[in-house]
């Protein structure tokens, strides 16, 4: 379900990106207002966003998640970087951009502190650390979610659309931080599925 829901929203965000897809009024205003930095926020997260299961996927296989999650990486880099300008300048209020600011931050942290791990050689570390950074990364499709849900019911758009910005990626990290055994299972070796992977 989440594979088709990040798929779905990153071919969206790369359609409203690269100009193929109409962007609502307030998304267009910031678009004419930073066009490079947002095409390329949009662009590169809706990337991460659409690599993250295939990077999860291949784990066993040494080579091919290393390349994979090299590249992911790059683009984390990117989007997190061009996400603090698109906070900032958004035309949302003080609470919603503060949302999109610190998911920013903690993005790029997580990032870090799993690239360290694996360079350490510690795979359950790395392991934890990238799975966070994922749950960060599926904020774009819950954000979505609450407030598609929100508009549906009529709810008060500008609270809602302030609390989905720090709920849409805090809520999943918080399952996966208070919840182990999903790294644990990560780790478990599959029949078939290759070496395991190796220190970069």
């Amino acid at each position: 379900m989440f594979v088709i829901l990040s798929t779905s929203v990153g071919l969206v965000a790369i359609g409203s990106g690269t100009g193929l897809i109409p962007l609502p009024y307030e998304m267009f205003v910031l678009a004419e207002r930073m066009v490079f930095v947002f095409k390329a926020h949009m662009v590169t997260g809706a990337i991460v966003l659409m690599l993250a299961p295939a990077v999860i996927a291949v784990r066993h296989h040494a080579r091919l998640h290393r390349m994979l999650g090299r590249v992911m990486g790059g683009f984390v880099v990117i989007a997190g970087l061009t996400s603090f300008p698109v906070a900032t300048m958004s035309d949302s209020s003080i609470a919603a951009r503060a949302g999109f600011f610190v998911q920013g931050l903690v993005w790029l942290y997580l990032l870090v502190r799993g690239v360290i791990a694996i360079r350490a050689g510690d795979r359950a570390r790395h392991a934890r650390f990238m799975l966070a950074m994922v749950a960060v990364t599926s904020g774009a499709v819950w954000f979505r979610v609450i407030v598609g849900s929100a508009i549906l019911l009529r709810l008060p758009f500008e609270p809602v659309y302030a609390a989905a910005s720090w709920l849409g990626w805090i809520l999943p990290l918080i399952v996966v931080l208070a919840w182990p055994q999903l790294t644990r299972g990560l780790l478990v070796r599959r029949p078939f599925t290759g070496p395991s992977p190796l220190t970069v």
